[in-house]
């Protein structure tokens, strides 16, 4: 089974694994159902979703009539204005078929203009307020990808107390110096405040090379157990780390085995050859590749 911690201030006992719902976004539901199954088999109790992951949150609904109360769940609006993102929570709340969301994010909050309409007048932030206050959710956290997205977190801190953060956390990405200071800074107010850290991205070897292979992410995962497994533990064996899985579930199962064990920080000379051995590259280069 996974290990459990309470997620930030939330009084939830979380698995340190949150299940990637994006995984879900093309899927029949017989094919949904299947793999929801798995989170059963190894305890899962965390599922991760936005409106924008496809059909996502409809898979999901079926599954909330008989399993609502074992799953801490989560979704997330990309609208910027007040009545984008209320529309946005209420079609979440009829597609997940449930009264109320534990936790709604701001969908990758990282561009300054749409960061200053979102927590701006009649923005985004106002709607979601407005809908903890109703009862519609519980908690409010924000999430973003790039090498910017650990210091708009911080801003973002600044500017609001939200309950949980979600950004990229992996060997490559940290040996990225000014994305890891800005990462370790956000790690620091996260612990001070009790805001919940979720890690995406812990499975990337790099961007797809030009090529026609069968693409289950939008990114190219590690498949190789051992390679994998050390990218786990890597987020894993650092306290207080929740940990998102891939979108794509042909490793689920790995990911979940590697989780299921003893976590050791892995030996830096061990992930260095990782990187060496399958080219493995930072998903995201500050000037070169910086948004998905």
């Amino acid at each position: 089974m996974i290990e459990k911690t309470v997620f930030g201030r939330t009084g939830h006992q979380s698995t340190r694994v949150i299940f990637g719902a994006a995984a879900l976004g093309g899927m029949k539901q017989e094919k949904a159902d299947q793999v929801l199954d798995i989170l059963l088999e190894y305890g899962i109790n965390h599922l991760d979703t936005a409106a924008s992951y496809g059909e996502s949150e409809l898979r999901i609904g079926p599954w909330m009539r008989e399993h609502r109360k074992r799953f801490f769940l989560a979704t997330k609006t990309g609208d910027r204005t007040y009545q984008g993102a209320r529309d946005s929570l209420h079609r979440s709340l009829e597609r997940l078929r449930v009264d109320q969301i534990d936790l709604i994010q701001m969908h990758n909050l990282v561009a300054e203009n749409e960061w200053a309409a979102a927590l701006g007048p009649s923005g985004a932030l106002e709607a979601l307020v407005e809908a903890r206050a109703q009862g519609l959710v519980r908690f409010i956290g924000v999430t973003g990808h790039g090498t910017q997205v650990a210091a708009m977190h911080l801003k973002s801190l600044e500017r609001f107390d939200f309950d949980s953060v979600l950004f990229p956390y992996n060997f490559t990405m940290m040996n990225i110096p000014q994305y890891a200071a800005d990462a370790e800074a956000l790690l620091k107010l996260c612990a001070k405040r009790g805001v919940a850290t979720q890690t995406i991205k812990s499975a990337a070897r790099r961007r797809w090379p030009d090529g026609d292979m069968r693409k289950f992410s939008w990114y190219e995962p590690l498949r190789d157990r051992e390679a994998l497994r050390r990218a786990v533990h890597f987020v894993l064996s650092r306290p207080g780390l929740f940990l998102n899985t891939s979108s794509d579930t042909t490793i689920l199962r790995d990911i979940l085995d590697a989780a299921g064990e003893v976590r050791t920080a892995p030996d830096r000379a061990a992930l260095e050859a990782d990187v060496a051995h399958y080219a493995m590259e930072p998903l995201f280069i500050p000037g070169v590749t910086d948004t998905i």
